[in-house]
């Protein structure tokens, strides 16, 4: 075919394409493009920067266990850059990779030829060795925080609940507080407070939800530490103060603090204190009280510290005939105009000597983790990315974690002073239809912006790019190209310090040489 006619197919094709639309501002021409580059995340382009510059991005890639022997086998960044794009879409379920593979701008920014469907993640997935893989992440995990725990932190423990609906390996009813009957998995979390990062993430079976499961990755953690980055403080609920999480974490010097669940002799040392003097202010309400305690299977008595706040209408103690007294439940009748006043009981073991109003603060601001828990389910992959095996899901979980710790690191550097989620983060710093050109060996990417907040993001973004480019000049120049990672975090803390540090931070700053 001639260039004449091969310019009179594309003109028909053009016309072809448009088609004529009634509104109501009026009738506009709908032009359909299929071969032009763009992109509805164009100011990921930063955040893949971000990635390069630091070496965060090479890194995963290198130390990824994944090998092919077909030729026609898609590469690591192919595979690793669409598990990383469909995570910051916020997708769930691995169905969800189709909604990115006509982006035509960021796979090419990653060093990707194209986005693989959702059978190949899988199988990529399942072609990495678990006792590789689970360590691959793990590391890259502990890296993604270890330059930031020279500071004085603490360690939050928890678990949460993922009710499962298929027949996965591992689904077991259990413990589910939310959808009682449904088989689950149980996520063991250990965070980083404050900053809410993810220092290491485990998946087990539904039944598999107690301390006594977090434990031995509890002290993986804590082992592999240096003694100048363990943690000031280690905090849990209720389910971790048992007597082997406290003798493990005593047998390392290291300090703790727990709640104790309300057992019957629990309740014993409450109505032995109820009536005494001396409760001190614990804050917010709340009154406390010192003491020893050695329940039933522990080795030694430790310091437990009791709290209380009163309550109108809710719950009281009683005195029955021989004495004893009860906690009992009441509800006061306020048309008649009775108002009796109960207590509300919290119940702590530590092996800290602080006083009860630091303690007392400590333990409230534990809540901050139910947060963190809350975003990686409701705005991150943990509410999804389920398969039938097991190893898989351990897969995903640990890098959901992971590249959610890069992004929380990324939107602090863009707004130190406040900690934005994701639901807010991802439109503000990534959603503007980015369209690709090519003109002269030169591509530019053309950001159109999508919200309000647009000429902020810009300034945000650029500010950042221009400190990791100095940054890479300086690591440049001292011959240290793996550096720039390490002045980003430097970074990172000092703004964080400017800023100030949340009330238990600034307690375990004044208090770090007696605590240790």
């Amino acid at each position: 075919m001639g260039e004449s006619k091969l310019k009179r197919a594309k003109s028909e094709e053009v016309l072809l394409s448009c088609a004529g639309v009634q509104t109501a501002g009026g009738r506009v021409q709908v032009r359909w493009e299929s071969e032009s580059a763009a992109t509805p995340m164009g100011q990921l382009a930063y955040f893949i920067e971000f990635l390069t510059l630091t070496g965060l991005w090479s890194g995963w890639q290198s130390g990824c266990p994944l090998s092919y022997t077909s030729p026609n086998a898609p590469t690591k960044a192919e595979v690793l850059g669409t598990w990383l794009l469909s995570v910051l879409s916020g997708h769930k379920r691995y169905s969800h990779v189709t909604a990115i593979r006509c982006d035509g701008v960021n796979p090419g920014l990653l060093g990707m030829k194209k986005v693989i469907s959702e059978d190949a993640l899988r199988r990529a997935l399942t072609a990495i060795p678990e006792a590789e893989g689970a360590a691959w992440l793990d590391g890259h995990l502990s890296e993604s925080v270890a330059l930031l725990l020279d500071a004085p932190w603490i360690l939050n423990i928890d678990s949460t609940v993922k009710p499962l609906y298929g027949k996965q390996e591992g689904a077991v009813v259990s413990y589910n507080p939310k959808k009682p009957g449904r088989p689950s998995h149980s996520y063991h979390t250990y965070l980083m407070a404050g900053l809410r990062l993810v220092v290491g993430a485990e998946v087990k079976a539904g039944n598999e939800h107690s301390g006594s499961h977090t434990l031995p990755g509890l002290l993986k953690i804590l082992d592999g530490l240096p003694p100048g980055r363990k943690p000031k403080i280690v905090r849990g609920d209720c389910g971790f103060g048992t007597d082997a999480i406290m003798v493990a974490l005593e047998e390392r010097e290291q300090p703790y603090l727990f709640k104790l669940k309300l057992t019957k002799n629990v309740k014993r040392h409450i109505e032995r204190l109820f009536r005494e003097a001396g409760w001190r202010d614990a804050g917010q309400g709340w009154e406390g009280k010192d003491g020893e305690l050695k329940l039933t299977g522990w080795e030694v008595a430790r310091r437990v510290i009791v709290l209380r706040r009163p309550l109108q209408g809710e719950m009281l103690v009683a005195q029955e005939d021989d004495g004893q007294q009860l906690l009992g439940f009441i509800q006061a009748d306020r048309k008649a105009g009775k108002h009796i006043t109960g207590y509300e009981y919290a119940v702590m073991v530590t092996n800290l000597d602080a006083e009860i109003l630091s303690l007392g603060q400590l333990y409230r601001d534990r809540a901050d983790a139910e947060n963190a828990f809350d975003e990686l389910k409701n705005q991150w992959g943990w509410g999804g990315f389920t398969t039938h095996d097991l190893h898989r899901c351990q897969l995903s979980a640990r890098a959901v974690a992971l590249i959610y710790n890069w992004w929380s690191l990324f939107v602090r550097l863009a707004s130190p002073e406040a900690r934005r989620e994701a639901i807010t983060s991802r439109p503000w710093l990534m959603s503007s239809v980015g369209r690709k050109t090519e003109h002269a060996g030169q591509t530019t990417i053309t950001l159109t912006g999508l919200h309000a907040h647009f000429s902020k993001a810009k300034q945000a973004l650029m500010r950042v790019s221009a400190w990791l480019k100095a940054w890479g000049t300086q690591a440049a120049e001292q011959f240290n190209p793996t550096s720039v990672w390490s002045l980003c975090c430097d970074h990172l803390k000092h703004s964080l310090a400017q800023i100030g540090p949340p009330q238990a931070l600034q307690f375990l700053t004044n208090h770090a040489d007696g605590i240790v």
